[in-house]
């Protein structure tokens, strides 16, 4: 016999059961409805375009699987994977040596190497690849040197380098990449403490063995970072590989995509994915095992080793790599701009082009500063299980290439938002997508040094959650969300796969005019636009390098 009551009695349990399950799982201390709601929704426009290119990828057409799986795919994975090692190997060799040598070490002007090594970050390396085109190219300057030198001819023979070559790709990424090394090894050469290596000296250890043994498991988390970063890049990259004409997936799906063969595309993107999540389990399974803490509160900092002998040839070879990766491509394009210039090559086409570049760019980075303060507020003032997978959606589309994050967007506005489709707002969206987690990660650094109690104060006034983040937290740490909003401005100034994608007909930025002019030789246009890039790009270094 039912007792009358007894099902409004379990309603009001249920809901005191969620209710209670809800502030179980913030701790106590749930974030109001309008934060929270915003973040959600931020994360989702993060992830919906991958979400989309992995349903296409399963609706595609078995045989496409097939024949990809058959013969295209392998030949891919060997091309991408080959690059990737082979650029990692080097640059690990090139940022560990270079970060040892100035900051451990006398060598001469170590003060300003340290910036000078770093540079090599403002030049993208589809900028790098023209410049080494021009120089080692089937046309370029030193063919020419070498036809007009019959000593060359007689004693060596034909002309030995091939610029569109295995060797020649992985040279340009390798001295565009570096410094991702460099800046983080050097970062944790800086909190190495002298303490072991003097206790590995009263072991017996020469400096060699102390070196191996001591030092550089030390900088295996550093090592790790940096060449997670440059294997990432190095899988991700169109404009240098396209441009010197090898074939990795990027290219591969650029061009499916560019043919109309939307369905292997696809394909190949989900493979691509997994690969991309394949290399960051890797990374984070081995970081688990090379956590190494100091004990004791005793921090010295490492003695200065004299290079004696070695003085030299450590000077030549810092010398070497800055020149190869700076010096050389900076005089080619300021000779081309100062040819372009004189040619007329600075008119209202080309400033059309620099504007379209700065109106994506300076929105995406505005939208982008406004977005991350959200996601980061809600993650360190209301830790849990939720936030934690919010903000790891958020960064979805920093893992994965340009060429994904843009076929993504294809699917999901051309079948269901087509009034966005085919305008330049596509390109801020993705923008935003790519690059958001770079003002996350600024506004985050600095979020993280305000005491709780400022909003604690400010919500005992009466305050909204709302209200306290953007009156109270938000001055606070206004200068790193700047920082971080430029990061995204230059990222996005020099973004090349998702533009040529996205941008609609006639609409023609910085980065798309290099790549198109470069291609067909037209270098007097392709230089100016190109050197443009890198000095916008020299914005956020300073950032960068007091970062690290």
């Amino acid at each position: 016999m039912k007792v009358k009551g007894d099902t409004p009695n379990k309603k009001l349990k249920f809901r005191h059961f969620i209710r209670r399950g809800w502030i179980d799982l913030w701790k106590g201390n749930p974030p109001g409805p309008f934060l929270l709601s915003i973040s959600i929704a931020i994360a989702l426009v993060m992830t919906i375009p991958i979400l989309y290119i992995v349903r296409q990828s399963f609706r595609a057409n078995i045989n496409d699987w097939i024949r990809l799986v058959d013969n295209r795919i392998p030949e891919l994975l060997w091309n991408t994977l080959s690059l990737t090692l082979s650029v990692t190997i080097v640059t690990i060799i090139l940022g560990v040596s270079l970060a040892w040598l100035v900051h451990r070490t006398d060598l001469p002007g170590k003060k300003y190497w340290k910036w000078l090594l770093a540079t090599p970050l403002v030049i993208p390396p589809y900028i790098g690849a023209v410049t080494y085109i021009i120089i080692f190219g089937r046309s370029g300057w030193l063919r020419e040197l070498w036809n007009s030198s019959s000593f060359l001819l007689s004693s060596i023979g034909s002309y030995p380098f091939d610029v569109y070559s295995f060797s020649a790709v992985s040279l340009v990424l390798i001295m565009f990449t570096y410094p991702y090394v460099f800046l983080i090894v050097s970062a944790g050469i800086k909190k190495m403490n002298r303490n072991y290596e003097e206790a590995a000296k009263s072991l017996g250890m020469s400096a060699w063995e102390t070196f191996w043994k001591v030092n550089l498991p030390l900088l295996r988390p550093a090592i790790g970072a940096g060449a997670l970063l440059v294997a990432l890049y190095v899988i991700s990259d169109f404009g240098a590989i396209a441009t010197m004409r090898y074939v990795t997936f990027t290219a591969a799906i650029y061009f499916q995509r560019a043919s109309f063969n939307m369905s292997s595309a696809s394909i190949l993107s989900i493979v691509l994915i997994l690969l991309t999540l394949t290399i960051l389990a890797i990374e984070s399974k081995t970081k688990k095992h090379n956590k190494y803490l100091q004990t004791a509160n005793s921090q010295r900092k490492p003695n200065t080793l004299e290079l004696g002998k070695l003085k030299i040839p450590a000077l030549v070879y810092t010398s070497l790599v800055f020149f190869a990766s700076v010096i050389l491509p900076l005089a080619v394009l300021i000779f081309w701009s100062l040819n372009g210039l004189r040619m007329g090559a600075i008119d209202s086409r080309f400033l059309g082009f620099a504007f379209n570049s700065l109106k994506v760019a300076g929105i995406a980075a505005v939208i982008s500063m406004l977005l991350a303060i959200p996601i980061v507020y809600l993650k360190s003032r209301y830790p849990s299980m939720m936030s934690k997978v919010i903000d790891k959606l958020s960064y979805t589309g920093y893992a994965l290439p340009g060429v994904i994050v843009a076929l993504g967007m294809i699917f999901v506005f051309n079948n269901h938002i087509q009034f966005i489709y085919g305008t330049y707002f596509m390109i801020i969206i993705a923008f935003l997508i790519r690059f958001l987690p770079q003002a996350m990660q600024a506004s985050e650094s600095s979020l993280s040094q305000v005491s709780p109690r400022i909003d604690e104060a400010a919500r005992s006034l009466g305050y909204a959650p709302w209200k306290v983040m953007l009156k109270v937290i938000l001055p606070n740490i206004f200068p790193a969300v700047f920082a971080g909003g430029s990061l995204v401005f230059v990222s996005a100034i020099k973004e090349l796969p998702a533009t040529l994608m996205l941008r609609p007909p006639g609409f023609d930025t910085l980065a798309v005019r290099v790549y198109f002019e470069a291609s067909e030789a037209i270098y007097h246009l392709a230089a100016p636009a190109a050197l443009l890039i890198v000095l916008v790009s020299i914005i956020p270094l300073r950032y960068m390098l007091s970062k690290y």
